[in-house]
């Protein structure tokens, strides 16, 4: 009977090295101060966004030659249709916000309309979350192409007029939802296809003027919002710098649009920190642990956000950070869990709400992010749920 019992334990500590997400992963205990923070009612607006989720890979997939009917595209980077119990789903599992990344381009005509039934599906999948009282954001996602916005001088002009479209489109048909609804600019606006693409060095002369003209987009994009009138004169609207980077908004080069409505704009910024455990893969030079009794771990956490805090939140500026997550690399389970806690937990300390970016992908060698398993509405991680709960902004 002992040795019975002793192979049982073999197997199962076994199991525990081979498979994924069998393992003793455990949301850490924290108690960690809270900053001081302003009397603002933009941050205390921030403060009700609580904790967020991104439907990824979904609206903000691209077409290609095999797509036949431009519809499909919603599914084009997996297979899963969004529904109304998905949606369901994320809100029953604590969620406060949703973020609805959105291209465009792929919908729209030579003068920029966009195909009814491209906005009515949005708009469905929009109303799903907002008829639930959640908090919504909508953006410009994957249009960083020549043809549609780049952020150069050369394609400047080309860049003002699709902004101008889209959000003059986007704006009227949410324009009498109240302030649950959030307008994003841009999702991550850079020289694509450049060597500066991810350098957010304000000191590189080709970068600095990138920064100019996506602060002359930012302000093209309230303007054209602010315009429409309704709610969409005070909605909160997020805009992002070079990169949607941290030190893409730390710089001298960015500025905040002039807006006429006070105190209503928010900082929009991702950081999938630290970079090497987060998102770059093992075959890149990536690692698979992160530990929550490593200083200099906690220091890559931690220092971006209060680089943030310093720059805005103290003089009462929001900041949400629209993107952050970490990548099942094999059995890392308990670091995914640890920095998931820390994370959310040194952001909400700030007055940051936090938004996981789920690309619904769980097998394969790419990003694998995804938590909530859309085809069995399944939490697949659900110690990486709960640790994002237990810290949640509130």
């Amino acid at each position: 009977m002992k040795k019975l019992l002793l192979w049982t334990l073999i197997v199962i500590s076994a199991l525990g090295m081979l498979l994924p997400g069998v393992s003793e992963a455990k949301v850490p205990e924290l108690n960690l101060s809270v900053k001081p923070m302003p009397d603002s009612l933009a941050l205390a607006f921030t403060r009700s966004m609580g904790i967020g989720w991104c439907l990824g890979n979904t609206f903000d997939a691209t077409g290609g030659s095999w797509i036949k009917n431009e519809m499909d595209i919603e599914t084009a980077w997996h297979r899963d249709k969004t529904t109304e119990a998905m949606i369901e789903a994320v809100h029953s599992a604590g969620f406060d916000t949703i973020r609805i990344p959105v291209s465009w381009h792929d919908h729209v005509d030579a003068d920029f309309n966009i195909t009814p039934a491209w906005l009515d599906r949005v708009q469905e999948v929009v109303n799903w979350a907002y008829e639930r009282g959640m908090y919504v954001i909508i953006n410009i996602h994957h249009d960083c192409e020549k043809a549609y916005y780049y952020p150069d001088e050369a394609h400047l002009e080309n860049s003002t007029r699709y902004v101008t479209a889209i959000w003059t489109q986007v704006g009227e048909r949410f324009k009498d939802y109240d302030e649950h609804i959030i307008f994003e600019n841009l999702n991550e606006p850079r020289l694509k296809d450049t060597q500066f693409e991810w350098n957010s060095d304000a000191g590189v002369p080709e970068v600095a003027k990138s920064m100019e003209c996506i602060n002359s987009l930012n302000q093209t994009f309230v303007d054209t919002v602010r315009a429409q009138g309704g709610v969409n004169a005070s909605r909160y609207l997020m805009v992002s710098g070079y990169d949607a980077a941290v030190e893409g908004v730390l710089n001298d080069v960015f500025a905040l649009p002039e807006d006429s409505a006070q105190d209503r704009l928010i900082i929009s910024t991702h950081a999938y920190a630290p970079y090497d455990f987060c998102l770059q893969l093992m075959k890149d030079g990536g690692r698979d642990v992160w530990s929550i009794d490593s200083n200099s771990d906690k220091a890559l956490v931690a220092q971006p956000l209060e680089a943030l805090y310093q720059r805005y939140i103290v003089n009462g500026i929001p900041v949400v950070m629209g993107e952050f997550a970490n990548m099942q690399k094999g059995n890392n389970l308990p670091s995914r869990v640890e920095h998931a806690a820390f994370y959310t937990a040194s952001a909400s300390i700030r007055g940051i709400p936090c938004v996981w970016w789920d690309n619904n992908a769980f097998s394969g060698g790419g990003e694998l992010l995804g938590i909530f398993r859309r085809s069995t509405l399944k939490w697949e991680y659900p110690e990486i749920l709960e640790a994002l709960m237990k810290y949640k902004l509130s």
